[in-house]
């Protein structure tokens, strides 16, 4: 399992928000800024740190938590059954004219949001008597569903235990927990939704590829893409979301073309009256990224739900939005560039960069779950048009497959041994196990500079 990435610093520029209520275009006291959230969350999560090992029967123990420490803020509702028959739940807060639904993990292997959830539960419960926390809650209704999908995140699969995508399952309603959230939307005729999914780590944006930390989607709800109130009031979502999350993550945050899907439940509930914002959480530039996107999620959503609250959303600029740079596909997990490559398969060295991508997958191990990170090589050739979460430069060394799993760095080893076919090759769709080399002082040997498995 690979773990090499850079760690980022947060950078705290000042934002100031200034609001106006739903009701009333007066002024009102400064809202809390994205730069206070990201200090709030660092002091106060409770998000779990690798939330892909998150289960039904935590996020069940920790929403019974939740009401607990607050049964005054929060009630919990089971409003649905999943395939095998695990609850689906939703928490209530708040006591606004506004209502507002969020729900995560509809994916059963995108689980950031669903961790991000917790914490903003616990924002809310500590800081309740905040001027902010109190203006929130006595304008908007929340309604939290996390972990739509429980079935499915109990296998760390997209799909639920029937096969099928909930998210493509608006219209059929085939799925029981596809039903659940059409129910909830048409007896809670929320004014607007959040859906909120992980993205691909291959998923890159601008030129030179970055990885895309978030995207963002004011959904469609016709093959016209056309305009409506609702869809305006996305847009000015996505750009409140957008101006809050640039300064953490600055060149960092993408758009998903808004072409129509008929089958989504994004595009049917805009149709059906809840204009929807999607919110897909992506790659990260660190070792361990799941914190920094966990607290990602916490900024956007509370900035978010503030600016409903306050009626400062009604100043955002839908062209903030709009000029977001479409999403592509041109990140990878590590590329090792101006390798000279000895494939395993008896072919003349070339020069070649290397390009690995990376899943995350859950499996059980001595009884416990555990992540692990599955690589393969992706592409190989010239590859400077993509990026990467790390960038390994190995001109002048040599990459050549890994055959013997003792080798480790620094070991001095012959060359010869690594030229004939062993078992094991470089190649595309191949496991991305290679070693680098770099010639030694003596003559004829190499020097192990990297493993990579």
């Amino acid at each position: 399992m690979l773990r090499m990435f850079r760690r980022s610093a947060w950078s705290l520029l000042p934002i100031v928000l200034f609001a106006a209520s739903l009701s009333a275009q007066r002024t009102v006291p400064l809202s809390v800024s994205p730069q206070d959230l990201g200090r709030i969350w660092d002091a106060e999560h409770v998000s779990p740190p690798l939330p892909p090992l998150l289960t039904h029967t935590e996020v069940v123990t920790r929403l019974d938590g939740v009401v607990r420490s607050n049964a005054a803020l929060f009630s919990l509702e089971k409003v649905g059954d999943s395939v095998e028959g695990r609850s689906i739940n939703m928490v209530r807060a708040g006591s606004g004219a506004f209502p507002v639904l969020l729900w995560s993990q509809m994916h059963g292997d995108e689980p950031t949001a669903t961790a991000a959830l917790f914490d903003v539960f616990e924002y809310l419960h500590r800081r309740r008597d905040d001027a902010s926390v109190r203006r929130l809650l006595s304008a908007l209704t929340l309604y939290f569903i996390p972990m739509l999908n429980p079935d499915g995140a109990e296998r760390f699969q997209r799909r639920n235990a029937q096969g099928i995508d909930i998210n493509r399952d608006a219209l059929r309603l085939q799925t029981p927990e596809g039903r659940t959230l059409k129910a909830v939307r048409d007896r809670l005729q929320p004014r607007v939704g959040f859906n909120l999914h992980n993205q691909a780590w291959r998923t890159s944006v601008g030129d030179p590829p970055k990885p895309a930390s978030i995207s963002l989607l004011s959904v469609a709800f016709d093959e016209a893409r056309s305009g409506s109130e609702g869809r305006t009031l996305t847009k000015k979502i996505c750009a409140v979301i957008r101006d809050a999350l640039e300064p953490f993550a600055s060149g960092q945050i993408g758009r998903y073309d808004d072409e129509f899907e008929v089958r989504a439940f994004g595009d049917n509930l805009t149709l059906w009256g809840t204009p929807v914002v999607l919110i897909e959480t992506g790659p990260w530039p660190a070792a361990e990224p799941d914190p920094a996107l966990v607290r990602l999620n916490f900024v956007a959503i509370l900035s978010a739900l503030d600016a409903l609250a306050t009626g400062s959303v009604n100043r955002a600029q839908p062209e903030r939005y709009e000029s977001l740079p479409v999403n592509e596909t041109a990140e990878l997990y590590v590329v090792v560039r101006n390798a000279t490559v000895i494939n395993g398969e008896g072919v003349p060295p070339y020069i070649a960069d290397i390009g690995i991508a990376a899943t995350r997958r859950v499996r059980e191990a001595e009884g416990q779950r555990q992540v692990q990170i599955a690589t393969t090589v992706d592409d190989m050739g010239d590859l400077r048009t993509i990026g990467a979460l790390r960038t390994i430069d190995a001109t002048g060394m040599t990459a050549v497959p890994l055959v013997n799993e003792t080798v480790e760095a620094g070991q001095i080893v012959d060359l010869p041994e690594w030229k004939l076919r062993q078992g094991a090759t470089i190649g595309v769709g191949q496991p991305a196990r290679l070693v680098l080399l770099k010639p030694a002082a003596e003559p004829g040997k190499y020097q192990v500079e990297l493993v990579l498995k």
